[in-house]
């Protein structure tokens, strides 16, 4: 009898194990992604070192906004962080006093706290393809984003997610904005 109930709880600790296993594997793999911030192209609001949580469902049911911070690879092994500036369909321009011209009326939006220096290839206005979108780090100045050619505008498949949450430091655990 007792070597029969422990049996019975033995196979029962082992279905919590697998179920607890399962939940991991899917919020790992398709609901969220830890992140290790590499860099200085987002400060002030995301630092060099910060560790976050990358939010993988949300661009499933819905498309990127503007002003969202998303991740997406640059090379194999390289993922950038970079804000939604210009959407699918919309024509970006940012003229020689660095103010960012959408579907020709200036952006009013306050992350980039300096003027932008280097326009790239959004010197001349470019119109947004389908699924493509105009990201930039809020430290304009020192980020490479969809103004160099070897970046240039962000294909919609191709965003891993959105920054959701920092975990690290301590002092600054709480939702990315």
């Amino acid at each position: 009898m007792k070597k029969q109930r422990l049996w019975v709880e033995a196979a029962k600790l082992a279905v919590y194990f697998l179920a607890v296993s399962g939940l991991v594997f899917f919020v790992i793999f398709y609901v969220g992604q830890r992140m290790l911030v590499e860099g200085s192209s987002m400060e002030p609001g995301i630092s060099d070192g910060d560790h976050l949580i990358v939010d993988k469902l949300s661009y499933r049911m819905h498309s990127p906004a503007r002003y969202d911070i998303v991740v997406f690879p640059y090379e194999p092994g390289v993922y950038f962080i970079k804000r939604v500036i210009g959407l699918p369909g919309e024509r970006i321009r940012i003229d020689e006093n660095g103010i960012i011209f959408v579907d020709g009326e200036p952006l009013a939006e306050s992350y980039g706290r300096e003027v932008i220096r280097d326009a790239g290839i959004f010197a001349e206005e470019r119109e947004l393809g389908e699924g493509e979108y105009f990201v930039l780090g809020d430290n304009r100045n020192e980020s490479l984003d969809s103004r160099d050619g070897r970046v240039g505008p962000v294909r919609e498949e191709a965003i891993v997610g959105r920054a959701w949450l920092r975990t690290y430091p301590v002092s600054r655990i709480g939702p990315v904005r």
